[in-house]
């Protein structure tokens, strides 16, 4: 007598439900990518629950606006890469050494490729929505740059530079490390620089800021 084969039914009972957590990240993810080809305008509450794969109901529960939509994404995707930049201040670096880093953590942020993705976004559409650009700057652009002064601040108060304002010397370097080839990519739709670039360039930078403001035997300006 042959044996029955065992059952190939699937389990009985509901599917296992998402949790709030793992479904807005679903929902930031079609975000990302209904922004990136459609823009901001273009793009509907509808449309975003279709790439979700959720309903509209649930979407307006998460997010009660396609703007709080928006400021989150950004929020939550910033965050991400600015838990991965470490922009600490080593005992053990020289100060060139050290700079390097911070910069390269910096610029890590400022282009990466969806960072800059959402930042030609922005600005394509920020006359008809001011508040995006308003909300990229606070969730983005600002907090780098309060990192890096943080990492200055350190250098300051170790005497190994002299800086009579730490947060628009942050801004200077950022500027001078990412600015001219993010707007390249961004106007120009000239590719990002390759890691060695960027390398590069931070090298140049961090040469010319600290031959400028490096402590030297003279007495600190009172």
């Amino acid at each position: 007598m042959a044996q029955a084969k065992p059952s190939q039914s699937r389990p009985r009972g509901r599917p296992p439900l998402r949790s709030y957590e793992e479904t807005r990240q679903i929902v930031f993810e079609a975000a990302r990518h209904a922004f990136a080809v459609d823009g901001y305008a273009a793009t509907s509450t509808e449309e975003l629950a279709r790439r979700a794969g959720i309903s509209t109901r649930t979407l307006y529960r998460l997010f009660p606006a396609k703007a709080a939509l928006f400021e989150a994404m950004c929020a939550d995707r910033l965050e991400r890469l600015l838990s991965a930049v470490d922009v600490q201040a080593s005992g053990d670096d020289d100060i060139e050494t050290g700079l390097r880093a911070a910069l390269l953590a910096c610029a890590d942020l400022v282009l990466d490729p969806e960072v800059v993705a959402l930042q030609r976004m922005v600005l394509q559409e920020s006359a008809a929505f001011p508040e995006l650009a308003a909300n990229f700057y606070r969730n983005g652009i600002s907090r780098t740059s309060i990192a890096m002064a943080r990492w200055l601040r350190v250098q300051v108060k170790k005497k190994r530079i002299a800086l009579d304002d730490v947060e628009e010397a942050a801004g200077m370097l950022i500027g001078m490390v990412a600015s001219a080839p993010q707007r390249a990519a961004i106007y120009g739709g000239v590719p990002l620089p390759s890691r060695k670039q960027i390398e590069r360039r931070i090298s140049t930078c961090a040469a010319l800021f600290l031959d400028g403001c490096r402590r030297t035997g003279l007495a600190p300006p009172i």
